[in-house]
């Protein structure tokens, strides 16, 4: 799974309140969370991000609770992966679940608008923009196959591995 994209970079210990505040979190609809994503953050995110761009974190992205519309809020805002030096383990397993990709990668010289390029399968991230190569952590197989299939309920289904 190769995924390209414009960044948006911000820190370390991004929480889930960061990513889509409280008060948001009582509706249903999808549009009305990614309508307030990243809000208290970044003000003008909602009026710079485009369809397939990439979220750049620091480390332990996605701590505080474990609310799973903070990668639901990104992933219908446009945001087509997200790359951290880490991740918050809830997170992770919540953006995987809900068919957003995410990898790690330690170190990388990643600014704001560079055009990357994250492979998933092969743990590595293009930085197409410095022409900079980032070794990631390749995660396994089958999750690649639950972002292919756009998350873990669509591959339940599909591969009928439930009772």
């Amino acid at each position: 799974m190769i995924i390209k994209g414009k960044t948006h970079v911000y820190g370390d210990n991004i929480d889930t309140d960061r990513i889509i505040p409280g008060k948001y979190t009582k509706t249903l609809n999808l549009q009305d969370l990614a309508d307030h994503v990243l809000e208290d953050l970044d003000p003008e995110f909602r009026s710079r991000v485009k369809q397939g761009d990439i979220i750049v974190g620091g480390s332990n992205f996605g701590c505080g609770s474990s609310r799973e519309q903070a990668p639901l809020a990104l992933k219908k805002a446009g945001i087509s992966a997200v790359v951290a030096q880490s991740f918050a383990r809830i997170f992770f397993r919540n953006a995987i679940n809900i068919g957003l990709p995410v990898i790690e990668v330690k170190n990388h010289s990643i600014n704001m608008n560079d055009e990357v390029e994250a492979d998933l399968k092969n743990g590595k991230v293009i930085n197409l923009s410095k022409n900079e190569v980032y070794e990631g952590t390749q995660i396994p197989e089958v999750m690649v196959k639950i972002l292919n299939e756009g998350g873990l309920v669509p591959y339940l289904k599909e591969h009928k591995t439930y009772s």
